[in-house]
């Protein structure tokens, strides 16, 4: 605190401290003058005469030992008004004692109405800048602010509008409420009235000349979300929203948090329960290592394994730039964890080898992949090695180091594969079920659905469709998908790892599908355009290897329920073992399948045969 800050300080507390002294001494006087009708006698002013700096005096000394004059009083609550009752309290106790020590006469009545007249001004006064602040009294501090509709009158309402009001400079002026219940209609929370319901957002907006709308309901569904950006896109009024419940630390909601409303909002996915004890089990203390640890289900999983506090944590990955990146973030928010680098290619079983002796790795997480569908159509012999040949190889290493957990993530798009991005995945889960039986090791598979924001998907497209003006290219109309948040997926990715027995494929639940067509118009809305009028959405056609709609099950393999309700575990085929050890002793980086229908004839003999035989016996 600088000098000029404490003089500041000391002045304004000095004037503090001499007003209450005038409160108290005025408290004092008008308690004999209410006593006796205006008439005060001279036999009981002399009492007053007496006192009345004793009481003054020792109002403050009691207010400076409850710390009265250390508050901010434009931001008290109803448990800072407790201090002054004490104080005053105790300054008219020891008033009575003083009264008697010195055989001042003064009757019990005096005592009973100074209390209660000193308690009320001493209070009375603070609640003056806590009332001007409530009311938004910014004066010429507003005139560059947004006037601001608050949808939602509740707990998160009302943390965010004291919020706002907090600001020196606000960038909002709050208006008004808008509340799903009827009854609070014409109400004032705060000095701020209640405007309608949710049916009335649009004349409320036009009536009041509303700037900007706060979605305050951090647990609103995505439909929700979407019925309001709806209404408000009609009218260009831009949606801010807050962060979703289970993001909000401690309940406590801060001008930073208010964003712009996501796709994500318009999910309107639940919150995910996480069982932390058995994650942190799984993953405290331990020695980690994450493939693909520069990408984006890669570094998310990196991030969140640190809040469990790792022994060391190794970073695998073969593009430098993403691993370098994610490395210098862990370190600046993990300074204390042992974070290493190591650039490696998953397909090169002797530097696998060499990384896995040197780090010794408890748990590995396995991201590393080809994913992109299309891109992989043209190449399918670099997905065949970098999916199946990168994964054989980790899996081996792991048996062969004693990784006491192996998680491999898979994909929906591995049923019933459409593509050699989804055949190479499902060719590698039957690896890995495979060495589970043969190995210490825990080996399993997390299969899901696309994740919004990640590279090379659908909303990254979309934003730079929506930059250069559209139009937003959809492949089909009635093409949909399952989708998850990266951390929302990541969550339940180390929920199923720290489940594991072995041999599972776990299934996360995805939610309802969504369709790729109705996405791309809320994206529109969210930008503040009106879908296919100021920004066109166009019919491309379908692209190699793409389904219409992803399944995460194929018809044979049913599930099996766990202890988490949104996670579920695919009941095991029968794979042709024969086809399966000879593949596993032949592929390798020599000798490998090049053409996109040679990596389906692998897949078809492990499975195809199986089914064989099954219906033969």
């Amino acid at each position: 605190m600088s000098m000029d800050v404490r003089q500041i300080y000391k002045k304004n507390t000095l004037c503090i401290m001499l007003l209450d002294f005038g409160i108290a001494v005025l408290s004092f006087y008008l308690a004999y003058y209410l006593r006796f009708d205006g008439t005060i006698q001279e036999q009981y002013l002399i009492g007053f005469s007496k006192l009345w700096f004793v009481y003054g005096l020792l109002k403050l000394i009691y207010f400076s030992l409850l710390s009265v004059y250390r508050r901010i009083w434009k931001y008290a609550t109803i448990n800072d008004n407790f201090y002054i009752f004490s104080g005053v309290t105790a300054a008219v106790i020891s008033l009575v004692a003083a009264g008697y020590f010195l055989q001042v006469m003064v009757p019990r009545s005096v005592y009973i109405i100074t209390f209660i007249l000193d308690f009320i001004l001493s209070v009375g006064i603070r609640l003056i800048p806590k009332i001007r602040l409530e009311n938004g009294y910014h004066s010429s501090k507003m005139k560059s602010a947004k006037d601001l509709l608050i949808i939602g009158a509740g707990d998160a309402g009302v943390l965010v509008l004291k919020e706002i009001l907090k600001q020196e400079i606000p960038a909002y002026n709050p208006i008004g409420f808008i509340d799903d219940d009827a009854s609070k209609k014409r109400t004032k929370i705060l000095g701020l009235p209640v405007l309608g319901t949710r049916k009335e957002l649009l004349s409320v907006i036009k009536a009041k000349g509303i700037q900007a709308v706060l979605i305050a309901m951090p647990s609103a569904s995505g439909q929700v979300v979407r019925e309001i950006v709806e209404v408000c896109s009609k009218v260009h009024i831009p949606v801010r929203t807050l962060p979703k419940v289970y993001d909000i630390i401690n309940g406590s909601i801060s001008i930073d948090l208010i964003r712009e409303v996501k796709l994500e909002d318009l999910l309107g996915r639940d919150a995910i329960k996480l069982d932390l004890k058995d994650i942190e089990g799984l993953l405290k203390e331990k020695r980690l290592l994450v493939t693909g640890a520069g990408g984006s289900i890669g570094s998310e999983i990196c991030r969140q394994v640190c809040r469990y506090q790792p022994q060391e944590l190794v970073l695998l990955g073969h593009d430098e730039n993403p691993i370098f990146e994610i490395e210098l973030e862990l370190k600046h928010y993990y300074p204390y964890l042992k974070i290493y680098s190591i650039i490696a290619d998953v397909k090169d079983y002797d530097r696998i080898m060499q990384v896995f002796s040197r780090f010794k790795p408890q748990v590995v997480l396995h991201a590393a992949a080809h994913k992109h569908v299309p891109l992989m159509e043209t190449s399918p012999g670099e997905a065949f090695k970098n999916n199946v040949i990168g994964t054989k190889n980790l899996a081996v290493v792991a048996d062969k180091c004693g990784v006491e957990a192996f998680l491999f993530i898979s994909t929906d798009k591995a049923v019933n594969p459409t593509s050699v991005m989804g055949a190479t995945k499902r060719i590698a889960e039957i690896i890995i079920q495979d060495i589970n039986e043969k190995s210490r090791t825990r080996y399993a598979a997390v299969r899901f659905g696309n994740v919004l924001g990640s590279r090379g998907s659908v909303i990254p497209i979309f934003q730079e469709q929506i930059k250069q003006g559209g139009p937003l290219t959809v492949t089909h109309p009635d093409m949909e998908r399952y989708f998850m948040t990266i951390p929302e997926a990541v969550q339940l990715v180390l929920q199923a790892a720290s489940m594991a027995n072995g041999g599972e494929i776990f299934l996360l639940d995805m939610g309802q599908p969504v369709k790729i067509i109705e996405m791309a118009r809320d994206f529109i809305r969210l930008s503040g355009k009106e879908p296919e009028v100021e920004i066109p959405i166009k019919i491309t056609g379908m692209r190699p290897g793409e389904k219409l709609i992803e399944e995460l099950l194929t018809s044979e393999e049913g599930t099996t329920v766990t202890r988490h309700e949104r996670i579920f575990v695919a009941h095991k085929q029968n794979i042709n073992i024969t086809a399966l050890t000879t593949l596993l002793n032949e592929v390798s980086l020599k000798n490998y399948p090049h053409e996109r229908e040679e990596v389906f004839a692998v897949l078809n003999s492990l499975e195809n045969r199986a089914e064989r035989k099954k219906c033969v016996s």
